[in-house]
């Protein structure tokens, strides 16, 4: 659905409105964020999407996150305010924060900015930092605001954002509308399990992090989302020629995205270093490439039972030497009864 308001775009780098712009657009600039888009004509921007420093301690190559909580509250309120400014009426703004400031940035954005909640998504993903003594965390928070809730742009019939149903996959049930279903905090061993348990219709979405080995990784920045993410934002919350902002460039994701799409983009970064490498990303791409990543996640990896279990390898691990030169057998995995009459690595071609 397209609402009121959407203003059909052009081709995508002859923008009948880049006269307002009083910058380059289709561009990373390396500026502070806020500096920059205060170079913005108000009301100019369809989509913005930020992925800020969560001021958790991330060891950025310039920024400190690690400031005083009222101080790193004041600039938060400093630069979604100028996201307000330059969003169109019918613009629409995604922020991805983590636990700590979730809950006082989204009132900040509804109470003393007057954007509207249009939802709470959960982002789940895979490969998280693995914690000793707590749960670990497997999630981010993506707030989904608009200026107008009742004028906006949301492409509920695209392709690209619509699933087959469970009608459609499971049951074959003749009612099942053939263009497919638009897209909780769960407790589960593994997603991929439960392949009805994250539909992308509803607000838990799951997205495997983008880990050292992934093909799409870029390999200088650590924060970087997945371009499938980012894709459904994209394509669900603006049209081709609309123009795109992140205002915390990183590693460059949110602009490579849109530019795959055919939207016109605008990016800052704080860093000169990162900036660089996003125009050399930037550089690589082209309007219509594919994105990177699984279009359908829960099935690019293995389910549990078709995978390979560690304590019924064919071929025994290497013993670790203990402090006292002793060496440690395969113990049980936890839950798993020990066995009790032969070994692990005698059951060869067990399942």
């Amino acid at each position: 659905m397209v609402t009121k308001g959407f203003k059909a775009a052009g081709n995508l780098f002859d923008d009948p409105e880049e006269k307002v712009l009083r910058i380059s657009p289709n561009a990373v600039h390396h500026e502070d964020c806020i500096t920059g888009m205060k170079r913005l004509e108000a009301e100019s921007v369809d989509l913005a999407f930020a992925d800020p420093p969560f001021n958790i301690g991330y060891d950025y190559d310039v920024y400190r996150d690690r400031l005083e909580s009222d101080r790193y509250l004041a600039w938060s309120r400093d630069w979604t305010a100028e996201v307000v400014r330059v969003l169109k009426p019918t613009g629409t703004f995604w922020l991805a924060i983590g636990d700590e400031y979730a809950a006082e940035l989204k009132v900040m954005l509804q109470d003393e900015l007057g954007l509207t909640c249009r939802s709470w998504v959960v982002w789940y993903y895979t490969f998280g930092v693995n914690c000793t003594n707590k749960f670990s965390r497997s999630h981010a928070h993506l707030f989904y605001m608009v200026k107008d809730p009742k004028a906006f742009t949301f492409n509920a019939d695209a392709d690209t954002v619509r699933v087959p149903s469970a009608r459609q996959m499971v049951y074959a049930d003749r009612r099942a509308n053939p263009k497919g279903r638009l897209p909780d905090d769960t407790w589960i061993l593994r997603p991929q399990d439960l392949p009805d348990g994250f539909r992308p219709d509803e607000d838990t979405w799951y997205f495997p992090r983008v880990c050292g080995t992934f093909a799409e990784r870029a390999g200088w920045h650590g924060c970087q989302m997945p371009e499938r993410l980012l894709g459904r934002i994209i394509e669900a919350c603006s049209n081709k020629g609309d123009l795109v902002l992140d205002p915390f460039a990183g590693s460059g994701t949110t602009l490579a995205v849109a530019k795959k799409l055919r939207r016109r983009f605008l990016g800052f970064e704080l860093s000169a270093e990162y900036a660089r490498l996003v125009k050399k990303r930037l550089r690589g791409v082209r309007p219509g490439d594919p994105l990177e990543g699984a279009a359908e996640p829960l099935q690019s990896v293995p389910s549990t039972s078709d995978g390979r279990r560690l304590d019924r390898l064919t071929t025994p691990p290497r013993p670790r030497k203990k402090r006292d030169g002793s060496s440690s057998g395969q113990r049980t995995l936890p839950g798993v009864p020990p066995e009790d009459s032969e070994s692990v690595s005698s059951k060869r071609g067990s399942p």
